[in-house]
């Protein structure tokens, strides 16, 4: 992988950097970073959206997943049902490192003492290897999920690559409206009171009025699992 150069992420923002949605996701796709883009998608509450939009432009555009081995049933049958309808041929299941299980969590308790530890074995970690094969990736991130969330860009440097967001700015009325307008299947965790969905042990329903992500991490500081805080030192 080469590493992205001043000049050339200076020009991938000047040409992608006012386009959003499917026109960015094409626009990256078919340009510079063609050949060498991902999405990592976790097949969340709202990841249908881009998921379709990558089935529009190309369904062979590899498409990362990190399965954890603490995923609800529910989101692997999500998974396996938007790759159905969607036609999606090139999803990669990137698992953590089975020396690292069995020496830093061989009980699956790691989650319970220290929830950092346990994400970056299970997430960081695996993200990190299979961004090693890539230039640029594609994440679902929105300024309106709040937080840390709120100032997020379109196209960003990250580490040695280019990390496109195309769907910051929209709003969740936006989000609703591409799942009606395209007839998209919903989280079947979603009518449960999940909002925002990732491991079972650190993920809970929230209540009407709640930030999206209320639900994860309930009661802790922490609110991100760290593969949208990674840097150069994390192996990407």
């Amino acid at each position: 992988m080469a590493v992205i150069e001043n000049a050339l992420y200076d020009e991938l923002n000047f040409r992608l950097g006012r386009l959003d949605g499917i026109e960015l996701i094409a626009a990256a796709a078919y340009g510079p970073l063609g050949g060498r883009l991902a999405l990592v998608s976790s097949f969340g509450t709202e990841a249908a959206v881009l998921l379709h939009m990558v089935s529009r432009v190309d369904r062979d555009l590899p498409v990362i997943f990190l399965e954890t081995g603490m995923l609800f049933p529910e989101t692997l049958a999500y998974r396996d049902q938007l790759i159905d309808r969607l036609g999606l041929r090139n999803v990669q299941s990137e698992t953590p490192d089975p020396v690292d299980h069995a020496r830093e969590d061989p009980e699956d308790e790691l989650w319970i003492t220290n929830p950092d530890a346990c994400c970056a074995f299970r997430k960081v970690r695996p993200l990190a290897k299979a961004l090693s094969r890539v230039d640029g990736w594609i994440s679902g991130l929105k300024r309106h999920h709040g937080g840390g969330r709120a100032e997020v860009m379109p196209v960003e440097r990250d580490g040695r690559r280019v990390k496109l967001n195309p769907l910051a700015f929209w709003d969740r009325d936006q989000i609703l409206g591409y799942f009606d307008a395209h007839d998209l299947p919903r989280h079947p965790l979603e009518s449960q009171g999940y909002a925002s969905i990732g491991c079972i042990p650190c993920t809970s329903r929230t209540r009407p009025g709640d930030d999206l992500r209320s639900g994860r991490w309930s009661g802790r500081a922490k609110t991100e699992c760290g593969i949208h805080t990674m840097s150069d030192g994390a192996g990407i």
